[in-house]
């Protein structure tokens, strides 16, 4: 049946504090019991702050150190982003981590201008999917999932649809809609998760984390302004039955990303 089990942190963060957030995560990660994919709000070890010279860390740094290991302990992809450097250039990267310590990274295609994200990060040029037990699974971050473009689902290239964000109250509304969009549009699941908590900006974000299935139904939400955790295991042989008896890819509209 091609089961995979995914499990979602919302977690509140704390400002340009990478111990402190790494050993809160260690502790909600123990609790989960079994999984396949454990997923992790954007820059989880740092929260969303443009100090990106200050807090990168280089790619063998104690975020990545920390995600390899959590990897293996729990036998389980760890992914989420982190504020990484690589070849003199800073990204707000999307790290997939496997237990073996192999691993795939995504850089942050749409940088949010407003926040001035652009003037301290270098954008990506390249999406990214992954396999895990049969599925095949799309990153994206944040600002990424107001740009169905980026996200189009050409000739089924994915399965499920994986969002991390800080993504702020004053919002929600946007992030609760695009998310259902981006689920019915591309006949996939999404899975998105959101941080809670005033940032050092003083922008408050109260969650929202969400997980739907490919025909826009809720399957989960995470509790408002709460840290939760949530497991969902999902089916690929019911989205295969469901795009086989409602094939709407074969109308779709073709084109080029430049």
């Amino acid at each position: 049946m091609q089961k995979l089990t995914v499990s979602i942190i919302q977690a509140n963060l704390v400002w340009e504090d990478v111990d402190t957030n790494l050993k809160a995560f260690t502790k909600k990660i123990q609790s989960i019991e079994s999984t396949d994919l454990i997923v992790l709000p954007e820059t989880f070890s740092t929260s969303f702050s443009m100090n990106s010279e200050t807090l990168a860390e280089p790619m063998n740094g104690k975020t990545m150190s920390w995600m390899a290991e959590i990897a293996q302990n729990k036998n389980a992809v760890v992914a989420g982003s982190a504020i990484l450097k690589e070849n003199n250039q800073i990204f707000n990267r999307f790290i997939w981590m496997r237990p073996n310590g192999s691993f795939e990274k995504y850089d942050k295609r749409h940088l949010f201008r407003m926040g001035n994200e652009h003037n301290h990060f270098t954008a990506g040029k390249e999406r990214l999917i992954v396999e895990l037990k049969g599925w095949k699974i799309c990153p994206q971050i944040c600002y990424d999932l107001r740009f169905p473009v980026w996200s189009r689902n050409k000739k089924q290239e994915y399965d499920l649809l994986l969002y991390v964000a800080n993504w702020p109250e004053v919002r929600t509304a946007a992030w609760e809609k695009l998310l259902y969009a981006r689920a019915i549009e591309n006949q996939c699941y999404v899975a998105a998760v959101n941080r809670i908590g005033v940032d050092g900006e003083g922008v408050n974000c109260i969650g929202n984390s969400m997980f739907i299935d490919p025909k826009g139904e809720l399957i989960w939400k995470a509790a408002d302004a709460k840290e939760e955790s949530s497991t969902t295991e999902i089916y690929l042989d019911e989205l295969n039955d469901f795009r086989k008896k409602f094939p709407v890819g074969m109308d779709a509209d073709d084109f080029e990303v430049r």
